[in-house]
């Protein structure tokens, strides 16, 4: 029986999933030009399990390097051989256990320069090999890297990017073979990387990846979206459930976010059966969407550590949040100020007619509990404080 579930890739064949065809057909449109783009979203969007869906959706066609930076580790960045001896082996890696087609001699290489003293290796060796392979695949090759996150603040990255990028412009301006299509997936636009790192005393003011094309599909759930995943649960749970006005009020709450749409999903199906409700036709009901919300606004996930992290990180975003949440602000929506630029790249706000608005209502609600218990515990320390005097 298939589960909803809100950790890790979700697959069709065993987890209550929206149809991703339609997103699937423009990005995969998208490699066929031979595009070049990032996938810049907040935690838990969806990133890892669109990406894992494209790869198999283009395998007829393409050969896919698919890439988790997480799996190299912040000291591979360090320098320059460190980081190549760590792509090679991420080659070799999938080579061995995933079947990644590499000719033999150009495996030879690869185990050659991830033998070599790190001092000696350039990046440059491990795109050479790159070159050679693009050019005798049978089929175009197409190189996906999720977690790009992983790799910034660093300057090795930001070679890396330029090496990806003169392979793209020598591949349209001379025909030298380079990947096919490259898709750069997290939460940081790597356009932005460009003001995180110095050299010396002076910004970087050219972008290494200025020659991204814009990735305008929508990867939030739409009320469509969620009747068909509910459709599918019900066809198997028989409740029935009122699917496209359920379907609604999931929406309501969560603005399609896809962690929160199926974490809803999930505490009702799990959690409010039978801790609540005797039967699953009871559960899936208004009450029932209301008493998910509940144990979502009280419960500590992976999303809201993150969220709040960011707040402590960077707590000059807090006061426009609150500004909105406790001052009952209107904030026009300024796509060139910084700060809005963090807010919505974290997923903490929308664009809502020309004024800044929180994305969603569990997000409204979740934030300001934290900033009301927040304020508590600031006046709170104050009358100790005075107390002591």
């Amino acid at each position: 029986m298939k589960k909803f579930n809100t950790t890790g890739v979700c697959v069709s064949e065993e987890n209550y999933m929206v149809d991703l065809n339609s997103r699937l057909e423009i990005m995969k449109a998208m490699v066929d030009k031979g595009d070049y783009f990032t996938v810049n979203r907040a935690r838990q969007y969806g990133k890892t399990t669109i990406l894992a869906a494209l790869s198999r959706y283009l395998d007829e066609e393409y050969i896919v390097l698919s890439l988790d930076f997480q799996g190299i580790g912040n000291a591979a960045f360090q320098t320059e051989g460190k980081f190549t001896k760590a792509f090679a082996r991420l080659l070799m890696d999938d080579h061995e256990f995933n079947n990644l087609p590499l000719p033999m001699h150009l495996v030879k290489e690869i185990r050659q320069i991830t033998d070599l003293p790190e001092d000696t290796v350039m990046m440059d060796d491990i795109f050479r090999v790159i070159k050679r392979w693009c050019r005798e695949s049978d089929k175009p090759v197409v190189l996906i890297i999720d977690e790009v996150d992983s790799a910034t603040n660093n300057q090795v990255f930001l070679d890396f990017l330029a090496q990806l990028r003169d392979g793209y412009i020598s591949r349209r301006a001379k025909n030298t073979p380079a990947f096919h299509s490259v898709i750069l997936a997290g939460v940081t636009d790597v356009k932005h990387l460009k003001s995180k790192i110095r050299d010396e005393d002076q910004h970087r003011v050219n972008s290494p990846w200025n020659i991204a094309e814009d990735f305008l599909v929508n990867m939030s759930f739409s009320p469509e979206d969620i009747q068909g995943m509910l459709k599918e649960y019900d066809s198997d749970h028989h409740t029935g459930m009122d699917i496209k006005a359920i379907a609604h009020e999931i929406y309501d709450y969560t603005n399609g976010y896809p962690f929160l749409v199926s974490r809803l999903c999930q505490l009702i199906d799990e959690r409010c059966v039978p801790q609540i409700f005797g039967s699953h036709s009871e559960a899936w009901t208004s009450r029932g969407i209301d008493e998910a919300v509940k144990m979502i606004l009280s419960e500590d996930n992976s999303l809201f550590e993150s969220l709040m992290g960011k707040l402590i990180n960077y707590p000059q975003l807090s006061e426009q949040l609150k500004g909105i949440l406790l001052r009952g602000e209107s904030i026009a929506f300024l796509p060139d100020d910084e700060e809005q630029k963090l807010l919505r790249m974290y997923g903490f706000i929308k664009n809502e007619h020309n004024t800044m608005a929180v994305s969603n209502k569990i997000f409204e609600m979740r934030l300001y509990n934290y900033f009301i218990g927040e304020s508590k515990k600031n006046e709170s320390l104050k009358q100790e404080a005075a107390a002591d005097i």
